[in-house]
């Protein structure tokens, strides 16, 4: 996570982007359906981080770092240009996003395709989260010819996973939506190839596409979202964006079925209980036959858990094991 230095300054940048950027009238590319609505929109963005240790138990990170989120990243924009995309290359930007929660290549890149391409009218933030289970919010603003949403949180810790939007439109023909709630599912930016949250740096040569990490793959008993009884994963984040009607300070957020306590909330809809299997080392070697001479004797063997099973998952099984043979050394 960033110091408070680096934070204030990623905010004023934030801030420059936003006024150099809300000026920005590009035109939609030729053939391409455009938003009719007659004037600008503004929204609240509510993220709802969903990261319990109920809900995903194996190998959930609680010290050094603990579980937690990013500061949020996004950008309000045409169909010509695009943040991040499924099955596409992550930007160099992205990269270091995603991998060292530094936004200042992807800021740039953000402000390069508002110059060049005319494809970017705003860019809008929100602070960090310091628990898996925490919220935020920002406000956002919208044009008809710029209608398009997208975002990114990186997953702390982790080596290049992420959650975020693509290219949501907020625009219905002639006019803005009033609400539009999405649940969130991780991400591998493949740029780093660990398995799991607290994996060291291992870069992805050659680089992989931005792919969605679910409960089969990447298809590895050490991964931290592998879950292989579950048909999918649940949803590691909510965003909700709600229209503002006339100015901020007369707007009044829609209730989300949470319990806040300042950043920390708690969701009074059922948490999903993951169910987590025991997982047993391999036997040891069998130990010496000891036993009488002219007698069978017993020798044993044993395994230690690696996995501590959670949520009703398949018990340990036992863990250690005798049988009967004859006697190396008999007395």
């Amino acid at each position: 996570m960033g110091s408070p230095a680096t934070t204030a300054l990623h905010r004023a940048v934030c801030t420059l982007l936003l006024a150099s950027l809300g000026c920005v009238t590009g035109q939609p590319l030729g053939g391409e359906s455009i938003c009719t609505a007659r004037s600008l929109a503004r929204y609240n963005l509510a993220f709802a981080g969903k990261w319990s240790q109920t809900a995903f138990p194996k190998q959930y990170p609680l010290f050094r770092p603990p579980a937690q989120w990013s500061s949020l990243l996004g950008t309000t924009h045409s169909s010509d240009y695009s943040m991040w995309r499924e099955n596409e290359y992550a930007s160099n930007g992205l990269r270091d996003f995603v991998e060292q929660g530094e936004a200042w290549a992807l800021m740039k890149e953000i402000e390069a395709a508002g110059e060049k391409l005319q494809s970017v009218h705003a860019v809008f933030s929100a602070p960090a989260v310091p628990s898996g289970t925490g919220q935020t919010a920002s406000e956002l603003e919208v044009h008809p010819r710029h209608s398009l949403v997208s975002f990114v949180v990186r997953i702390v810790p982790s080596p290049d996973w992420f959650v975020g939007v693509d290219s949501l439109d907020l625009c219905e023909g002639g006019r803005w939506k009033e609400q539009v709630a999405l649940d969130l599912y991780p991400h591998d930016a493949g740029t780093d190839s660990g398995f799991t949250f607290s994996s060291p740096n291992f870069a992805t040569i050659p680089q992989a596409t931005v792919t969605e990490i679910t409960s089969s793959s990447p298809s590895h008993p050490a991964n931290s979202f592998y879950y292989p009884k579950l048909k999918s994963l649940p949803p590691m984040a909510r965003v909700t964006l709600v229209r503002l009607r006339q100015s901020a300070r007369a707007f009044v957020p829609p209730a989300l079925d949470l319990v806040s306590r300042g950043n920390e909330i708690t969701d009074n809809l059922s948490v999903p209980e993951t169910p987590l299997d025991c997982e047993a080392s391999l036997w040891s070697s069998w130990g010496l036959c000891n036993g009488p001479c002219g007698k069978l004797g017993v020798k044993s063997r044993t395994r230690y858990v690696l996995v501590q099973p959670a949520n009703n998952g398949t018990p340990c099984p036992s863990l250690e094991e005798e049988t009967e043979c004859v006697p190396d050394n008999c007395v």
